[in-house]
């Protein structure tokens, strides 16, 4: 397939406007976003990507989980569509980056079509999935994980806020409930541009991730129960202390994720001690490890360790231990044509760039189930995301956009 020249590049000013227009709409507290899924603020962003679509001659399609299409034709009408997007939700302290730079730099490849009179052969479908962060519903990435079949669509419609608010009627109430069946769409390829949220780009004075892989992981919740005593009076050999366990088993998380260097990761993060007083030696602790690589083998080795590890541990301090795995999610290995094609995109256009790891979880992670995908990364600085402060430069979203551009339309194929 024809691929464009070297000297076609998207607006970058154009771009970089975009991305701080919308970022006006559910502003957090500290320069960030708060524009969480299904909430007034979403369904004004939704809103004005829409007016953006249309005036840039795309029809707009919805699916019944909310996620918008924005479809411009192809000169084939038999042909499947490319797909390139993220999503418009943020953190409630969100970066003005995450997923809206994925959403807004794909409107930005159909609006530089536009400019240069260029048609493809095949669609092109720009994307908004809908909760993709999870964080008032949960669980993450659910459109676009009911899109792929993972989750049941009656399921997805029955989850609760902390308000017992429910999905499917705050989906309706902000009017984004479409009558499309969800995952009725065939796709060519997907592409998703997104900030790295994490540091290996900037330390490496990289522009360009091509990501070729995304972790996978292990959830294990585990409780350790052991004896509530006084802390001043019972003797050291006497304790049967759970919050020791807690701590020597998330040393025994690092330096197994340590082991499995460099792509493997681990720790803990949510814990709760009891009866949490100061003068009480805890007798019960809950906590959840997170382990992540994007080998399974390896995941699964890290997982058996430190499970060998646990039981250890816990014989030596006489406490006693349960292990339940609450999550898994597979590594993901994306499609090596899509993957090349962002490659010799940045190579194309002389940018320099890595093959590189998602450590965090995407759409495109579904999505790569049903269709080739891949996945463009651009650099933040200090890795920081997830976070009011997240940061990039204009620069560094052009290249990322000018390399998507690329890809997609060489997808796409031009029409001569």
């Amino acid at each position: 397939m024809a691929a464009p020249g070297e000297n076609l590049r998207i607006n970058a000013d154009r771009l970089w406007d975009s991305i701080h227009e919308i970022a006006k709409i559910g502003p957090g507290v500290a320069g960030g976003n708060n524009r969480q899924t299904l909430t007034d603020e979403d369904g004004e962003a939704r809103r004005l990507f829409r007016r953006w679509c249309e005036e840039a001659g795309l029809e707009m399609g919805v699916d019944k989980m909310g996620t918008m299409f924005a479809t411009r034709a192809g000169t084939d009408p038999e042909a499947l569509p490319v797909y390139v997007g993220s999503h418009l939700d943020t953190q409630p302290t969100g970066g003005r980056y995450d997923g809206v730079l994925g959403v807004l730099g794909g409107l930005e490849v159909v609006r530089t079509l536009n400019d240069l009179g260029i048609r493809t052969r095949h669609p092109i479908v720009v994307t908004n999935w809908t909760n993709e962060e999870g964080t008032r519903f949960a669980p993450a990435m659910l459109a676009s994980g009911v899109f792929a079949g993972e989750h049941d669509l009656d399921w997805a419609y029955a989850r609760q806020d902390k308000d017992g608010k429910r999905f499917g009627d705050e989906l309706e109430r902000i009017g984004f409930k479409g009558d499309e069946e969800v995952g009725a769409r065939r796709i060519k390829a997907f592409f998703e541009l997104h900030i790295e949220q994490g540091p290996i780009l900037e330390d490496e004075g990289i522009d360009i991730g091509v990501v070729t892989h995304g972790q996978g992981l292990w959830w294990l919740q585990v409780t350790l129960t052991g004896k509530e005593a006084h802390t001043g009076s019972t003797p050291m050999p006497k304790r049967r202390n759970a919050g020791l366990g807690m701590a020597r088993i998330t040393e025994l998380v690092h330096e197994v994720a340590f082991a499995y260097q460099p792509e493997a990761v681990g720790a803990i993060g949510h814990m709760e001690v009891y009866p949490n007083s100061r003068n009480v030696i805890p007798g019960r602790v809950v906590f959840t490890i997170d382990i992540r690589s994007p080998h399974e083998e390896v995941l699964n080795e890290m997982r058996g360790r430190i499970e060998d590890g646990i039981a250890t541990i816990c014989e030596a301090l006489d406490i006693g231990f349960e292990v339940e795995a609450v999550g898994h999610f597979a590594p993901v290995t994306f499609d090596e044509g899509c993957v090349k094609a962002i490659r010799d995109a940045a190579e194309r256009l002389g940018y320099s760039h890595r093959d590189i790891v998602s450590g965090a979880g995407h759409d495109a992670c579904w999505i790569n189930r049903v269709a080739p995908t891949a996945m463009v990364m651009c650099p933040c600085v200090d890795g920081l995301s997830h976070n009011e402060a997240e940061e990039i430069s204009k620069e560094w979203a052009a290249a990322g956009a000018d390399v998507l551009f690329h890809a997609v339309v060489e997808t796409a194929e031009i029409v001569e």
